[in-house]
């Protein structure tokens, strides 16, 4: 049901910070409401591990947000839109710099050695799968007349790597807002949950092996909880999830060509028709942790207990800043995004096309 038509100029601030924390503004109340939305995240994820700590955490923060919304606009409650400003800079810190540090230690999640080898062929599908996805997708948007910013968003969560990839190509585009990444957000918990069911069942009509459904759902399912819990149930989790983060790897190089592309249209562009803003640099220094990170642990220095760890530590970061990014998703706008909704159903279709031909032609 919608919210109120109210004005939330308050509550879409803390996914977008404007200049850091206000001056003698605490950070610690919004911290603290995010380490309790993160404990809550994790608990649901036991019970429902189709869902990552993070798609929780997101859906969790927009939920409150709203509901904060609602109730500032009612004068029984007209002092929740005071008491919530309370939390926004602690929300914007974990929105943005909590953000950064999780995708850095993401790359730690990588082990080369074991996606290498994967064999050629399944790379191939990967590369393949992924860059025509995140190539056509766009083009797709632009024809149905969505925004540069939630196209791009779409394409990303789909080709790459769900939630993750959104937040870190929201933090390096130019074009991409609160409402894009709200409206790629929801295309990765609507298709990759259904995928869920809808992988296995179609891999079975098809008759596809087992290690062919392995680089399937690797190659064309959103989130890595998602393909874990096909490959858990399927009996292919290892070859599953090390396909999935053959994906990831492409976060860094895709996020990088991206703003180098920006930048350059940007300096092409006549002087009259450029736009203000900020000038995103064409490597994100957090991208660039996350390629340090990839390399440290290809070099085999790292303790087993680091990378046994890395993981947890990761996905309570990610919980975190998502639930920060979540606070920022005003739902009357995502219930009309239904343009937003059709791309991600096309973009989903593709990559499973395009990765199903590779598995049946190379596999």
């Amino acid at each position: 049901m919608p919210l109120p038509d109210q004005q939330l100029p308050q509550l879409t601030a803390p996914a977008r910070p404007q200049g850091g924390t206000p001056t003698g503004a605490s950070t610690w109340p919004g911290i603290g409401l995010a380490a309790v939305a993160v404990v809550v995240a994790m608990v649901v994820n036991r019970s429902a591990p189709a869902f990552s700590p993070a798609v929780i955490a997101v859906l969790s923060g927009a939920v409150l947000a709203n509901l904060a919304a609602w109730a500032s606009s009612s004068a029984r409650w007209s002092g929740t839109g005071a008491a919530w400003e309370r939390f926004r800079p602690g929300l914007a810190f974990v929105a943005k710099r909590v953000l950064r540090v999780a995708i850095a230690l993401l790359g730690l999640q990588i082990a080369l050695p074991q996606v290498f080898a994967l064999g050629w062929q399944t790379l191939v599908i990967v590369v393949t799968a992924t860059g025509v996805t995140f190539t056509v997708t766009p083009l797709i948007g632009r024809r149905m007349g969505l925004s540069p910013g939630t196209s791009l968003l779409v394409a990303t969560g789909v080709s790459i790597c769900g939630a993750a990839a959104v937040a870190a190509m929201r933090e390096s585009a130019e074009d991409a807002d609160d409402d894009d990444a709200a409206a790629a957000l929801s295309v990765v918990v609507l298709y990759g949950s259904a995928a869920i069911v809808a992988v296995p069942a179609l891999a079975a009509l098809l008759g596809l092996s087992p290690a062919q459904l392995g680089v399937w759902t690797g190659a064309a399912v959103h989130e890595v909880a998602q393909v874990a819990a096909i490959g858990a149930a399927s009996g292919v989790l290892a070859a599953a999830v090390t396909v999935k983060l053959a994906r990831v790897i492409l976060l860094a190089p895709i996020v990088a060509l991206t703003s180098l592309c920006a930048r350059r249209a940007r300096a092409d562009a006549p002087a009259a028709n450029r736009r203000e803003g900020r000038r995103t640099p064409v490597m994100p220094l957090f991208v660039a942790a996350f390629l340090a990170m990839v390399a440290v642990r290809a070099t085999g220095w790292v303790p087993d207990a680091v990378t046994q760890a890395v993981p947890q530590v990761t996905n309570v970061l990610m919980a975190a800043a998502l639930f920060g990014l979540g606070t920022g998703i005003d739902v009357r706008k995502l219930l009309k995004g239904g343009r937003a909704v059709l791309l991600g159903a096309i973009a989903t279709g593709l990559i499973a096309a395009v990765s199903l031909t590779g598995v049946a032609v190379l596999l």
